[in-house]
């Protein structure tokens, strides 16, 4: 077996491995008492978020091992900053997908570029792992409570922004021949965290849309794989967003019913679940590309719906 297949058989096996357990891999961080009220996005040592499948693993780990810091660097960053990381601790994989270029000559004579694409994979290390780091890698900010039962501004800009057409129904759904998000009326979820978080999954589908990402899988029915495969990207899209935004989205309904459509797309596919992440990340950037540039969220600002 390559390395390259081997990350994607890797990576894949242990989420498939969770949800035969209930769990759900890219939620860990919400349920760690480790990062209760802190959920950010994984940092790179220069505040650069991690993207896609990084995000996952990264967050299933911290909830896992109990690292209460978003940052995350190589060896060779923490010693540069004359940091050390600790005796005995391992280190956790993140990828960084490249493209090598290989040169072909047809029957002619004539010489043509392909780029093909492959994973690379390094190794990081968590800033609770490491000592001798500047303090503000060990420092979380505290979370703002906001009143649950009232809208937030600044995410009602955010989805303002977007000129998504939200209208208020009996259910959430967003269609795609009429180009609209339905939405239950705000007084109806139990929190204002319930009500963002399913219209932040609505809004992931909405960027499937033809005009926008023109998102498919092959869909022809309610329930078929390709179903399964799009609401994969929007479970994923909703907590990607959610961190960003700084709000802790809940338990997706019938859990049950996804957790085994996703398990039968996943085993079926081992590469789906970068494919998923990625799809999920571009959803979340093209949302986010379209607030003005001075009201783009800061997860280190933005308050925290509890």
């Amino acid at each position: 077996m390559t390395q390259e297949k081997d990350v994607y058989t890797r990576i894949t096996n242990k989420i498939i491995a969770d949800l035969e357990k209930g769990e759900l891999t890219w939620r860990k961080p919400w349920s760690g008492d480790n990062l209760s009220g802190h959920v950010m996005l994984p940092l790179r040592a220069n505040d650069m978020p991690y993207s896609g499948i990084n995000t996952i693993m990264l967050w299933a780990t911290a909830a896992e091992k109990g690292y209460t810091s978003p940052y995350w660097m190589t060896f060779k960053q923490a010693t540069s900053m004359k940091a050390n990381v600790r005796k005995g601790e391992k280190g956790s994989y993140v990828v960084y997908a490249d493209k090598f270029e290989k040169e072909d000559k047809d029957a002619n004579g004539n010489t043509t570029v392909q780029k093909i694409p492959f994973l690379k994979q390094y190794t990081v290390f968590n800033a609770s792992q490491i000592e001798g780091l500047p303090e503000a890698f060990y420092t979380l900010p505290e979370p703002k409570i906001v009143n649950p039962e009232q809208r937030i501004e600044a995410l009602e800009q955010f989805i303002k922004h977007t000129k998504a057409n939200v209208f208020t129904g009996g259910k959430a759904a967003y269609y795609i021949a009429q180009d609209k998000i339905e939405m239950p009326p705000f007084e109806a979820f139990n929190n204002a965290a319930s009500y963002y978080a399913v219209l932040a999954h609505e809004l992931t589908h909405w960027t499937r849309h033809p005009s926008r990402l023109d998102r498919d899988f092959n869909r022809k029915k309610w329930g078929d794989e390709g179903y399964a495969k799009e609401e994969l990207v929007a479970e994923l899209g909703s907590c990607f967003l959610a961190a960003d935004l700084g709000f802790e989205p809940p338990e997706p309904e019938n859990r049950a019913a996804y957790i085994q459509s996703w398990l039968t797309v996943l085993q079926n596919d081992k590469r789906f679940i970068f494919q998923a992440a990625s799809f999920a990340q571009r959803a979340v950037e093209y949302v986010t590309a379209m607030q003005p540039k001075k009201e783009q969220p800061n997860p280190r600002v933005q308050a925290a719906v509890l």
